[in-house]
């Protein structure tokens, strides 16, 4: 993983860590700090790591990045974007993880589509910050519900009834 950053990151990495000692010392605590993660799982936070940040990530970035990949959460950016783009009814949507249904449903939908991001975002952010940690607390957030269909739509009306209610509904109104 340090390999890796000292590649991608290489101005940055040799600030963060500019001798041995710094950098034994950051090695001691991130090993500390990601001990409940697979090796694997490791390496690929620190992949998203380099394809979702141009900055060298801290620990507590690691610690999400590792457990995005373990838990499915998408980074937040990318989470706004399905978001926004998801088409209506939003419960039907194949979203990539259910933190995002209700993140955006938190965050309202009108607004988020009524908005622009610099406005949005943020709020977006935030609510995706609660639930993602919820969610890496152990809360298992459930998908919506997709609308359905009636399965037995009612018959249509006659002209005489269609006629009936047309006049009832002027009489309602005063029209």
């Amino acid at each position: 993983m340090f390999a890796l950053f000292k590649l991608n990151y290489h101005n940055q990495f040799s600030a963060a860590f500019p001798d041995t000692e710094t950098l034994h010392h950051a090695k001691r605590l991130w090993l500390e700090a990601l001990l409940s993660f697979a090796p694997q799982d490791i390496m690929q936070g620190a992949k998203r790591a380099i394809l979702q940040s141009e900055y060298l990530p801290t620990v507590h970035k690691m610690l999400q990045l590792c457990a995005a990949g373990e838990n499915g959460l998408p980074e937040a950016r990318a989470a706004y974007r399905e978001a926004c783009n998801a088409p209506s009814p939003k419960t039907n949507h194949k979203w990539s993880h259910p933190v995002v249904y209700h993140a955006g449903r938190e965050s309202n939908w009108h607004f988020l589509a009524n908005n622009p991001e610099s406005i949005a975002y943020p709020v977006f952010a935030e609510h995706y910050r609660k639930l993602c940690a919820r969610v890496l607390e152990g809360e298992k957030l459930s998908a919506p519900e997709p609308l359905k269909l009636e399965e037995k739509p009612g018959t249509p009306l006659s002209k005489e009834e269609n006629a009936q209610k047309m006049a009832a509904l002027r009489a309602e109104l005063g029209i």
